[in-house]
């Protein structure tokens, strides 16, 4: 190798070690929030505010969990489920909502399109805390404060699900393939449903996992309509035992080991449908 390559090589090769070290920390970044959590709820309460969270020793995962699922009369598992009820539910029909107006943007001629496609992108950008008060006032006005419904029919409306699901009708549906199935006398829902929904398939499950993740850390709306704490879900539960922490020391413990459960599901989701949202995320690319 002439000594003008291996000066070419040098920056080459810097550039690609600053490139690892930038992704080494992001990397670390992103995991040790998620170790320590891991071995914080494997600890005692001494072990948890000691310099021995890194020990082997004074392993009580299972003891935690006990106390977890006990403290409050089982209140834990009242809020797990109601979290479950309002990500995953409100998240699927939050998701085929999404995508049928997305379709129905793309695919369909209608006065003054553009302008409300517009307001869908202003949507995007305005802030769900900023929207907490409002809803709040026509949750009341409706006569629904404080009850399921209160918090289960806002998450249903996503802006940003029906900008992804334009772009996914884009993607995956050929206009072709729609007029064909209107020829074979096929209405404009049994093209829907039969056609193009089949062909939505990644693109639905990937704005299904947006809306999970957004639905199952939302915290400012719940806090707003409920007062009942059998109504809570597992952010805002969590959040009142943590407030109660600074009183009654023995609620740190069961705060932690409850925050490691309460990831489980989007981990397991992203897991499970991870192949299906890759594919949606090349939608647009394919075409």
């Amino acid at each position: 190798m002439s000594a003008h390559d291996s000066t070419l090589l040098r920056p080459r090769l810097l550039g690609r070690a600053t490139v690892n070290v930038v992704v080494a920390i992001s990397v670390l970044y992103t995991v040790l929030p998620g170790l320590w959590l891991v071995l914080a709820a494997s600890k005692d309460r001494d072990a948890l505010f000691s310099s021995d969270l890194l020990s082997l020793g004074d392993f009580s995962l299972a003891q935690n969990v006990r106390d977890l699922f006990a403290m409050d009369g089982g209140l834990y598992s009242r809020w797990y489920v109601n979290s479950l009820l309002y990500a995953v539910l409100g998240a699927a029909l939050g998701a085929l909502i999404s995508v049928a107006c997305g379709y129905a943007f793309d695919k369909y001629r209608f006065r003054h399109k553009e302008k409300m496609f517009g307001l869908v992108l202003a949507a995007v950008m305005v802030p769900q805390t900023v929207l907490a008060l409002p809803l709040y006032l026509m949750a009341s006005e409706a006569g629904v404060v404080n009850t399921f419904w209160a918090v289960f029919i806002p998450v249903l409306f996503n802006p940003f699900g029906v900008y992804l699901g334009r772009i996914f009708s884009q993607g995956y549906v050929p206009d072709e393939v729609l007029e064909a199935a209107r020829i074979d006398g096929a209405g404009e829902l049994v093209a829907y449903f039969r056609v193009a929904l089949r062909m939505l398939g990644p693109g639905l499950v990937t704005v299904f996992l947006f809306q999970l993740t957004a639905i199952w850390n939302n915290f400012f709306l719940p806090m707003v309509m409920l007062s009942n704490q059998d109504l809570y879900p597992v952010s805002l539960g969590l959040y009142q035992w943590n407030s109660s922490a600074s009183v009654s020391p023995e609620y740190y413990s069961v705060v932690i080991t409850g925050s490691l459960f309460a990831v489980v599901p989007l981990i397991l989701a992203f897991v499970l449908l991870q192949r299906f949202w890759r594919a949606g995320l090349t939608a647009g690319a394919v075409k």
